[in-house]
């Protein structure tokens, strides 16, 4: 069963009124929609990247971070997505959601106002306490790193 959190949500500016809050598409939806606040359209050219903003200031609770992440559809259809995906939104973090998308599709792609252009998910983080030591226990897999177990 799945937990509610509250997030303080607060539109940066009132000319944007008529987009929705960020919601879920399904009941099963573990991200809910992001839509660009955009007085006019963009133009996302092939290779392009660009910040769009979501007109969103948000709260969010101690030991939980936003993640923004790509749409599916807008990747498989139009190789559209997100730079620094998954982007982290913190805790303390009280600016614009901004969303950095970039074009690797074939074509230009067009934004515009109220376009859902990315998904957010709410996710609970731990506090990493580092202790040094001068030597790690040793696994089966020891210090194999990229492509050591093969193709398959």
């Amino acid at each position: 069963m799945t937990e509610n959190i509250n997030v303080h949500i607060k539109k940066v500016s009132d000319n944007f009124n008529d987009l929705p809050l960020p919601g879920y598409a399904t009941d099963g939806s573990a991200g809910v929609d992001l839509r660009a606040a955009l007085e006019e359209q963009i133009v996302l050219r092939c290779g392009d990247i660009k910040m769009i903003p979501t007109n969103l200031m948000v709260e969010i609770p101690d030991g939980f971070e936003l993640q923004v992440r790509p749409r599916s559809g807008l990747a498989a259809k139009h190789g559209i997505g997100i730079l620094n995906s998954p982007g982290t939104i913190d805790s303390d973090y009280r600016g614009e959601i901004k969303v950095i998308l970039f074009n690797f599709g074939d074509e230009e792609f067009i934004i515009k106002r109220g376009d859902r252009i990315a998904q957010m998910v709410l996710n609970k983080y731990y506090k990493i306490n580092f202790t040094e030591k001068t030597d790690l226990n040793s696994s089966s897999r020891g210090e194999g790193g990229f492509g050591h177990t093969g193709k398959e």
